[in-house]
């Protein structure tokens, strides 16, 4: 591990103002330092900011306001998300090991970096670490990487389960920047597809601090988080489901679904919601609503696998969530 400076932030702008010149702000640490340890990355400054008061959940607008130093422990252990976004809390329990979760927090949980094999190891080119040096990936070993909005630059997979379950229940991340302004990114806009900048993983600007996850009001409805991996613990996502739904009289009255362990970030498509709306729940919608969804889908050799994986994963969870045995 390279030398570095540590600070400690007096309040968020003082994060902001240090994190737009360079800084990278750490909490719990439990991806960071990992990457440093590496030298995968070499901040010149690190800012601690667990002194900043950001660590409560609150009732906000019907929903709740869950500050981004709230722990992964406490998010699901809270009596509120275990009871009305069940499924935020058993995304979060699929994650990793327990004592992680006591350190990772909300704000750096969103913003963990991939686990590709090659983005950890500096003795291999990688776009994502070292733009421009290609993507090992490719040709190498991809069991675990994307089929859904890869590009030729990286086909790394975003790994965490949390944003997984936030962007089926439609939530919102509160940034604050340098002049203490706040406004609100929808988590399915908060992570990028690679592209042309596969080293750029969200939408944040350099001087742009998380502040707070906001969960909308309640959806009711069976609340599902499957993740199918290749351990019953502390192993990422061959593919995972957050699925949301609610019926009516025998039909699909609302469905919000997203995906994990299938791009470089969690995926969210409109069309599925809107195809399972107002349907009477079957084997045939649910094959049309899998062909919806994997129709762009495209493995790279050792994923390939992934593809008819989604689509019975798929399949058992619309057939648990709706009640439909067929």
């Amino acid at each position: 591990m390279k030398a570095f400076t540590y600070t400690r932030a007096q309040a968020v702008t003082h994060a902001a103002e240090l994190k737009r010149d360079g800084a990278r702000l750490i909490a719990g640490g439990t991806n960071l330092l990992d990457l440093m340890k590496l030298e995968v990355e070499t901040p010149e400054t690190i800012v601690d900011i667990n002194r900043l008061g950001l660590n409560t959940i609150e009732a906000n607008e019907g929903g709740l306001r869950i500050g981004a130093l709230v722990t992964n422990s406490a998010c699901a252990a809270d009596r509120r998300i275990a009871n009305d976004y069940p499924v935020l809390a058993r995304a979060i329990l699929a994650g990793a090991t327990f004592q992680l979760r006591n350190k990772a927090t909300t704000g750096g949980n969103l913003c963990q970096r991939t686990r590709c094999f090659y983005f950890y190891n500096r003795d291999q080119p990688c776009n994502k670490r070292q733009p421009g040096s290609g993507c090992s990936a490719l040709g190498g070993f991809n069991r675990l990487h994307a089929i859904l909005g890869a590009s030729e630059k990286c086909i790394a997979t975003y790994p965490g389960d949390m944003a997984v379950a936030l962007s089926a229940l439609d939530a919102g991340v509160e940034v604050s920047g340098p002049d203490g302004a706040l406004r609100t990114i929808a988590v399915r806009d908060f992570h990028r597809l690679p592209g042309d900048r596969p080293q750029e993983d969200t939408v944040l600007a350099a001087g742009d601090v998380i502040t707070a996850v906001l969960l909308p009001r309640p959806l009711g409805g069976t609340q599902i988080y499957r993740k199918v991996r290749d351990r019953s613990s502390y192993a990422f996502a061959l593919v995972s489901i957050a699925c949301v739904i609610a019926m009516d009289n025998g039909r699909i009255a609302n469905a919000s679904l997203a995906f994990g362990g299938l791009a470089h970030k969690p995926w969210h498509d409109p069309r599925v919601n809107d195809l399972l709306r107002g349907q009477e729940p079957g084997d045939s919608l649910f094959d049309q609503v899998a062909d919806t969804l994997l129709a762009d889908a495209q493995g790279c050799g050792r994923n390939d696998f992934k593809v008819p994986m989604t689509r019975r994963v798929l399949k058992s969870v619309l057939r648990q969530a709706t009640g439909d045995a067929a």
